[in-house]
């Protein structure tokens, strides 16, 4: 469909990772202009710096996908444009016209570790998993200027999703190459992580114990049956409950053979342990599953778990964007099935922003579904507020803005270039 065209509706789309990508090829095949708009030079949010770098294969399958659906005729792209940084959210309804917004800015901040007053102890002692995982990836670089957090054996870990197990991943590949090079050896830390641990040691005729070390521990505040590990589909059978529970164990278990990670269940942090300016540990209380689901505090069950790291993995909150209604942390919702944002009948949202999940799988399926929810919401007939040319210049001019030419392949490969070259060689 050309520019000229008539479309069934006009939508902005607030984020162009995965759901967005999603929610912006389905809503294009069916006959909406959709402008997608990206807060970074790269739409591959989280995809990018959400996963430990080891994750290549992954990352450069999500990034085909993306590329392939922000190309898709119907679909504009505008790079560098956070929405309440350059462009307002009241813009896009009221100056630019569009009939719908999708919110599709994923989750970037961390979600707090429930402790009061715990953030003052925010790169001393305590570590959240977003800056973590980013300065893994990029703390060889030259151009990088960020926190530095040097790596400790006995790291307290607060989490249970894959994200913490990417957290305890790192800590104890980066321990072990710490010892071998102690020894003189030296390993690859991406060959190990494909290998494992104890196969790696195996080949330098060593062993876990050997090595001294005491490894990291994951405390998780349910079960780990209840870790977020493996999705059990809608109206799930208790056999088919049950099933996924075993897979999630499953997948735990193996990622702590080969990574020798401990894990620690049905317990929550309600302390701090410090010394000085200094975090030093946690308090942890004893939970138990209640009849809601719902994890509670055993009362007079306590452990005071020393560490000289502790690194919150507990989840991801969205940005919170000028205009929109909040619940605590999280965008206030009518429907979470379709993403209904309360106030509006025109804002939804999409993949991790309503599912609080750093899942691809999991946000993929949700943007799939309110997109489809959306296209049966417009109707056959269904015909745009906005003069299309009128809306095409705020395009172009919020392109030109962001030295965006239209062309993303050309853009891709220039930004993707400077990154690179800014990269030790």
């Amino acid at each position: 469909m050309s520019e000229g065209a008539a479309y069934r509706a006009h939508i902005a789309i607030i984020g162009g990772a995965t759901a967005g990508a999603e929610a912006a090829d389905r809503l294009a095949a069916e006959g909406a202009l959709c402008v997608v708009f990206e807060q970074n030079d790269r739409p591959y949010g989280k995809v990018e710096d959400g996963l430990p770098a080891w994750h290549e294969a992954l990352r450069e399958k999500e990034y085909g996908l993306i590329d392939s659906k922000l190309t898709r005729e119907g679909v504009h792209f505008i790079p560098r444009t956070g929405i309440g940084r350059e462009v307002s959210f009241d813009q896009l309804l009221n100056e630019w016209g569009f009939d719908l917004v999708i919110l599709a800015n994923g989750a970037w901040r961390d979600r707090a570790l429930p402790v009061s007053g715990a953030d003052a102890y925010i790169n001393r002692g305590l570590v959240y998993q977003n800056p973590f995982i980013y300065w893994f990836n990029h703390h060889t670089e030259a151009t990088y200027d960020g926190p530095s957090y040097p790596i400790h054996d006995g790291t307290a870990v607060v989490g249970g999703g894959l994200a913490s197990i990417d957290v305890a991943k790192v800590l104890q590949l980066k321990t072990t190459c710490q010892k071998l090079t102690e020894r003189g050896i030296e390993q690859d830390l991406f060959e190990m992580e494909v290998d494992g641990i104890p196969t790696t040691l195996q080949k330098h005729g060593l062993k876990w114990e050997d090595l001294g070390l005491k490894g990291c521990t994951l405390y998780y505040r349910r079960r780990i049956e209840d870790m977020p590990l493996a999705e059990a589909p809608p109206g799930a059978t208790p056999e088919q409950i049950a099933k996924v529970e075993s897979v999630r164990r499953r997948i735990l278990e193996k990622a702590q053979r080969k990574y020798l990670f401990s894990v620690d269940q049905l317990w929550s942090p309600i302390g701090l342990l410090t010394h000085g300016d200094m975090l030093d540990g946690l308090r942890f209380a004893r939970t138990k599953i209640g009849e809601d689901g719902h994890a509670v505090v055993v009362p007079g069950e306590i452990q005071n778990v020393e560490a000289p790291m502790v690194i919150s993995s507990i989840g991801s909150i969205p940005m919170p964007i000028k205009g929109l209604p909040m619940d605590g942390e999280f965008i206030r919702l009518d429907d979470k099935e379709h993403g209904r944002v309360t106030t509006f009948d025109n804002v939804f949202g999409c993949g991790n922003v309503v599912t609080g999940k750093g899942n691809l799988v999991a946000s993929r399926k949700h943007s799939r579904q309110v997109a489809e929810f959306l296209a049966e919401l417009l109707g056959e007939d269904a015909s745009p507020r906005a003069d299309l040319e009128s809306l095409m210049a705020h395009v172009r001019e919020q392109q030109a803005a962001a030295e965006y030419d239209g062309n993303y392949h050309d853009w891709i490969g220039r930004v993707s270039a400077a990154a690179k070259s800014a990269s030790p060689q």
